[in-house]
């Protein structure tokens, strides 16, 4: 695994390989910042509040979840405009991780900034209509969906339970969630995932250096190491959708080593699945 870029973030986050453009957008969420590399080598941009995740509209605008709302940005011009208000009224959260939905919807966990037990939630954005979907959360992450559209995967982290939730027609929860990967016996905290074309989940797992593949029944199959201790967030991108990135965090670390916080990336054999475009 090599350093695909070397900047290094207090909390790397909200990995997005944009399907047009071909590139890589993360956030460091702690520094406020949107980040890329492209052709024409690294950008970013600096926001006034915490930002954590994407989804993309069209090559320059991007979907983006702040600590208080969600927004359109356009990465040419940089301008900003307000699509809905995110739980603005709790000063315990922020946006954490998210995620474009095949249905072309946006979901996105908040979490408590002090790590406050069950202060967060899960929402998904859809053509115009923002609904509360988890109550309860702690620290939302691994928000992913199967190929068909008719699960989305969650975790509130400190579980240790990656959910499946099953999803009707039009996306939206159509049951009751049940335990898809039961790590609450083992070591792992899990954090950001994404699915692959085969249907299985990749996830980063924090403080273990690694991103561990699950078949699409839950069974572990392979892990890939991570040189940074905290693994935060995986994407499937490249010309192929082979290659693995990962974002990591220095954040908590009082001997941050120059690979914690950058981002990695790595050949696999099995490729990813384009991200999803949101329709506004």
């Amino acid at each position: 695994m090599y350093q695909f870029d070397t900047r290094a973030c207090a909390l790397g986050e909200g990995l997005l390989w944009h399907p047009l453009s071909k590139q890589l957008y993360w956030f460091d969420i702690l520094g406020r910042k949107l980040m890329t590399r492209g052709p024409d080598g690294p950008r970013e941009w600096s926001f006034d509040e915490a930002v954590s995740a994407a989804g993309w509209v069209s090559r320059n605008l991007l979907f983006v979840a702040s600590e208080t709302q969600l927004f359109t940005f356009d990465v040419e011009t940089a301008e900003v405009n307000t699509v809905v208000q995110l739980d603005a009224d709790n000063p315990a959260t922020r946006s954490n991780d998210g995620r474009a939905d095949p249905h072309g919807g946006f979901w996105i966990g908040t979490m408590g900034k002090k790590f406050e037990p069950g202060v967060a939630a899960i929402f998904r954005y859809y053509r115009g209509e923002l609904r509360r979907i988890v109550d309860g959360v702690t620290v939302s992450n691994s928000i992913c969906f199967a190929p068909d559209g008719r699960t989305a995967y969650y975790t509130d982290t400190p579980t240790r339970q990656i959910m499946a939730l099953p999803l009707d027609a039009d996306g939206w929860p159509t049951g009751t969630a049940h335990i898809h990967i039961d790590l609450s016996g083992e070591r792992p905290l899990p954090d950001g995932s994404i699915v692959d074309g085969e249907g299985a989940i990749w996830n980063a797992q924090w403080n273990m250096g690694r991103v561990a593949r699950y078949l699409p029944d839950g069974r572990f199959d392979y892990a890939v190491e991570v040189p940074a201790r905290r693994a935060t967030c995986p994407a499937l991108g490249g010309p192929d959708l082979k290659t693995l990135f990962v974002g990591t965090a220095r954040m908590g670390l009082d001997d941050p080593s120059p690979d914690d916080g950058v981002v990695f990336a790595q050949e696999v054999e099995v490729p990813g699945l384009p991200e999803y475009r949101v329709v506004l």
